[in-house]
């Protein structure tokens, strides 16, 4: 059994795209909100959280509804096709009312703004699930690690790109005001593009219909037993799937506790410039994206969960270390490179392993709800850290931000260990490794 890497990277696209538009919103929506409407940071983080918030709905309610289409273009395409449009529409109408507002200011056009920045997040929430569901459809589940990690990677490959175009276009601060447009634009036609090699290239019908005929005649790849009506999924496997999903958020409250943070805390601690503590947290970047292939390829032979708790043993370390060099050091150092790069690698072998995991737990045709469960614990996780974090820093001691990553990544650590369901075959061990006990 080997993966067709061609056709993962062409489904990869669709995950392209949805990178590309959030590094974008990301970058762009909090200056303009800032500089240009003159909000305040708390108007502002309001208007920013909204799209966690709007996640938590969103992802499992149309994961779900794509389950039950029965188009002709597929279950997943029709989503992604129609929400990618309406997204591209409405995204390239944001610059033009921060235009419009720089020349004559007026309430309106905040309200405007606002109004059309909402509808653009329930556009890209109709097709996140549906785009990531499509992945695990055409996919046999003991390849899913590796596919996954070529997502991911195509996912990189999208913000890479719009920070390229970013740093091209706008490489020299104006005093002056500075619009926009051009790289809505950019980022628009980067969307268009992706989509078009997802609706021409993969034929989403054609493939589920041969992974079905697969799963049929390789019943022993179908980890998960259900009841005989398969409705409803054994005990010892909600079980499971509890746990997993418990640990998704714990990780997650970890990871990014530090990657909000990180900044303020490295200025506040270390005395670093902000181009100091970006460039770690580009290293991490890079040092995940550098991994991703790897770390399926690894998974695949000894297992998700064992992948999966050696990340979050190597998160959890990295983190404590960082307290260390805390105490130790009086300002920056190199050896924070290093770390952060233990951190990129840690935080691949958690994320290139738990989507799988999920899916892995359940039917075909549910591959769109469990998509959504999976975003639903992650972004509760990535609105709750913030601010629970921020609270500690302000009221306990900037001190505590990497024990309060630390102890969480390791709680998911322990959690995991109650994780029985969702592993992939690894293959049989030869000779002496026979003899080798799990854990």
């Amino acid at each position: 059994m080997k993966l067709d890497t061609k056709r993962t990277v062409l489904v990869g696209f669709a995950f392209l795209s949805i990178c590309a538009f959030w590094q974008m919103y990301d970058n762009l929506v909090p200056l303009i909100l800032t500089n240009t409407f003159h909000l305040n940071e708390t108007v502002s983080g309001a208007i920013m959280a909204a799209d966690n918030v709007l996640a938590l709905f969103l992802l499992p309610l149309f994961g779900g509804l794509s389950d039950k289409c029965t188009s002709r273009l597929g279950r997943r395409r029709p989503f992604i096709l129609f929400g990618t449009i309406a997204a591209i529409c409405l995204m390239l109408m944001l610059p033009l009312f921060a235009d419009s507002y720089h020349a004559v200011p007026s309430g309106g056009k905040i309200a405007l703004f606002i109004c059309v920045l909402g509808l653009l997040l329930v556009a890209m929430g109709t097709y996140r699930s549906p785009a990531v569901a499509l992945m695990p459809d055409i996919t046999p589940k003991p390849l899913r690690s590796k596919a996954n990690a070529i997502i991911n990677l195509m996912g990189a490959v999208g913000g890479i790109l719009y920070l390229l175009i970013t740093t091209f276009l706008y490489h020299v601060k104006s005093e002056t005001y500075v619009s926009f447009f051009p790289l809505f634009a950019i980022v628009a036609g980067i969307m268009a593009a992706a989509l078009a090699v997802v609706m021409f290239f993969v034929n989403e019908p054609e493939l589920v219909k041969k992974q079905q005929e697969y799963e049929s005649k390789h019943p022993e790849d179908n980890l998960t037993r259900h009841t005989a009506q398969g409705d409803t999924l054994p005990a010892e496997v909600k079980k499971s799937l509890t746990f997993l999903l418990v640990s998704i958020s714990l990780w997650f409250v970890g990871y990014n506790g530090v990657s909000t943070w990180f900044s303020v805390y490295a200025e506040n601690i270390w005395g670093m410039s902000l181009g100091q503590a970006n460039t770690c947290l580009t290293i991490a970047t890079g040092g995940a994206i550098l991994s991703y292939i790897p770390i399926g390829t690894v998974a695949s032979h000894i297992g998700r969960r064992k992948t999966i708790r050696f990340g979050t043993l190597l998160l959890s370390g990295s983190f404590l270390t960082a307290f260390l060099l805390t105490i130790v050091l009086d300002g920056f150092s190199p050896v924070l490179y290093i770390l952060f790069l233990l951190v990129g690698l840690a935080w691949a072998s958690i994320n290139v392993n738990s989507l799988p995991m999920v899916v892995e737990m359940c039917k075909g045709s549910e591959v769109g709800k469990f998509t959504g469960l999976y975003y639903t614990f992650s972004m509760s996780a990535q609105i709750v850290t913030p601010i629970v974090a921020g609270w500690l820093l302000r009221n306990v001691s900037y001190r505590s931000l990497f024990p309060y990553a630390a102890i969480f990544v390791f709680a998911s650590f322990i959690t995991m260990g109650f994780v029985r369901h969702g592993d992939n075959r690894v293959p049989a061990k030869k000779g002496l490794e026979a003899y080798d006990v799990e854990d």
